[in-house]
């Protein structure tokens, strides 16, 4: 929709009448401001705030969230799920779209988020609302973000104002980093007897409320030991003696419930019959119709931790929850350090496979980096090769202990792929090749004689000595060989930095501990949150950016007013000087011709 853009000093009058457009337009429902359209006045409708408001306001996250955020918000793509003529009108979206982040930015909760949208005089600047236009019940607030969850357009929104930072402040990419941290979702940590326990008695209390006579068909026994308060409290005060005894009993109640309904259609499409089935499949071995719990170490990380949040799993070394990958820039003080990957997973995803998806991510928009930081997780063989193929140089240590041998395959003269000599100088006496594997041989009286034999990798064989290794033998110890330069304790001594943007985004945002459930409302909260981290850095180097610019004029004017001083008063020395002079030189003739009258 092309609309005329003019210059109003009133907000609330330009709004509506943006509005009268939309509704000419055939949107009547959909209500979008044009927020790259500036005001005609200083601030417009905020110029009452005064010089020391206003200044306070600029120097904080407010001012960029208004002029850079608001404008490339991704509105349009919220077009699509409004009628254009039914329904009520829309509350400004780009407004609606800013409160979702902002209350990331603040880690608020709903209520606290609809008060300060009313009340806070900074949302209100940030957000370019009147003060008629400030409010939002809370089921507005909940509907936008049932909508930026249920079809990921938090992905566009992050992206959006990402390249736009990136561009504001012409953000270099060559150079970044990347890590994962581990987030808990709202959900109660629960032990084996709790999780069947609380599956258990979830399914039993849907089936009560929706299949009345088919829970009344159920062993009274069984359904009073799992929804009778006293008896349910039971499973929470389980002596360590008596715990296999009680999986034992919650095991086969499990897969009573499973076999007893199996073949009801309606019950087996309900989600509480499915976290039954699930949890019998991954934490039970049925045999002869009884059900034997494994043990622990059988039981796969992908496993269900809590009925409540079926999508989180367990990493055995960060816990239950999720994890959350970001990568970002470093290296230059003359821009902010901006994240410009997130992506959340599930807890038992290996950080390798995370690695490759963010580059190409970064690629698609011009984010791409020359050189990424990583610990060994990211740094395997496959994800090395992948990289360098997209044009990325990964710096990252090797996996696994070195070899206690002195001598490695970086010792031996290498041509390509091939030995061509020992590190004594001995060259040898055969090559074979079979695909990307190489056996090399030497003679028998050079190994036999050799010192170091006992720290040679070259093994005795059949016809001779024997050393064989393959490409990624070599690549690997190639790898090893650089780690121990200065220059890759140089590189990597940055990737550290990363650990500081992980606290920064907790401090600031909550991100280790969220509000929510579910994987689609975790990957909400978190990349939402690295969005406001990227806004706060950003206003934080705007602040210090604008100090240091302030501090070069104040010592400018003072080198400046010092050099004019000393000028000034050179040349008042220099007059002075030259008046004595002159009337000196003035005063002898005048004294001889009184003398001589």
């Amino acid at each position: 929709m092309n609309t005329p853009n003019f210059l109003l000093p009133d907000n609330r009058f330009y709004g509506n009448m943006m509005n009268h457009i939309n509704i000419l337009y055939g949107d009547s429902m959909f209500y979008s401001k044009d927020h790259k359209t500036g005001y005609l006045f200083d601030h417009g409708p905020f110029h009452w705030l005064g010089p020391k408001r206003t200044k306070l306001i600029e120097q904080s996250w407010a001012l960029i969230f208004r002029d850079t955020i608001l404008p490339n918000l991704p509105v349009h793509t919220l077009r699509k799920y409004y009628h254009s003529s039914m329904g009520a009108p829309t509350k400004e979206l780009a407004a609606m779209m800013g409160v979702m982040i902002i209350q990331h930015m603040h880690d608020l909760t709903d209520e606290e988020t609809v008060r300060q949208y009313a009340f806070n005089i900074q949302w209100h600047y940030a957000l370019n609302i009147a003060d008629a236009d400030a409010y939002i019940s809370l089921k507005t607030l909940w509907n936008m973000r049932s909508l930026l969850t249920a079809n990921d357009l938090y992905v566009p929104l992050f992206e959006n104002i990402s390249d736009a930072l990136a561009k504001v402040f012409s953000v270099d990419p060559s150079l970044q980093r990347i890590d994962s941290v581990h987030i808990f979702s709202n959900m109660r940590y629960l032990g084996r007897i709790g999780l069947f326990a609380h599956t258990i008695k979830k399914f039993l209390i849907n089936l009560k409320r929706h299949q009345r006579i088919l829970f009344d068909s159920l062993d009274k026994d069984l359904t009073n030991r799992y929804l009778s308060k006293k008896e349910a409290s039971v499973f929470s005060m389980v002596k360590p003696s008596e715990s296999a005894k009680t999986l034992h009993l919650l095991g086969n109640d499990l897969l009573y419930l499973v076999e007893h309904f199996h073949d009801n259609a309606t019950i087996v499409s309900m989600t509480g019959y499915g976290l039954l089935l699930r949890l019998l499949k991954e934490q039970c071995i049925v045999e002869d119709e009884k059900a034997t719990v494994k043990p622990n170490k059988d039981v796969p990380s992908d496993s269900l931790q809590n009925p409540s949040d079926p999508d989180a799993t367990y990493d055995g070394h960060k816990g239950k929850g999720y994890q959350v990958q970001i990568m970002e820039t470093h290296g230059s003080e003359e821009q902010p350090p901006l994240i410009t990957y997130v992506a959340v997973e599930q807890a038992h995803i290996s950080d390798a496979s995370a690695l490759i998806p963010a580059i190409e991510d970064t690629e698609k928009r011009n984010l791409k980096p020359g050189e990424v930081l990583a610990d060994s997780l990211y740094g395997g063989d496959e994800n090395i090769k992948k990289a360098n193929a997209l044009g990325v140089d990964v710096v990252s240590p090797v996996m696994g202990r070195e070899s206690t041998k002195k001598i490695s395959l970086t010792d031996f003269a290498l041509s390509g792929n091939t030995v061509t000599a020992c590190p004594k100088g001995h060259a040898p006496i055969f090559h074979k090749r079979k695909k990307d594997r190489y056996t090399v041989g030497f003679h028998p009286d050079v190994c036999n004689s050799c010192p170091q034999k006992a720290e040679c990798p070259v093994r005795p064989g059949k016809n001779g000595h024997y050393l064989r290794y393959d490409e990624k033998a070599i690549r690997i110890a190639q790898r090893r060989h650089y780690e121990k330069t200065p220059d890759f304790r140089e590189k990597y001594r940055f990737r550290s930095g990363i650990e500081a943007t992980i606290s920064y985004c907790d401090r600031k945002t909550g991100l280790k501990h969220l509000r929510v459930r579910g994987l689609p409302a975790v990957s909400f909260c978190a990349t939402l949150k690295a969005v406001a981290v990227n806004i706060l850095r950003a206003a934080a180097f705007m602040k210090r950016r604008d100090k240091t610019s302030h501090t070069m004029k104040k010592i400018c004017s003072c080198f400046l007013g010092a050099a004019y001083i000393g000028i000034t008063g050179f040349f008042s020395v220099m007059r002075r000087t030259i008046v004595k002079d002159f009337c000196q030189t003035a005063a002898g003739p005048a004294l001889l011709l009184q003398e001589a009258a």
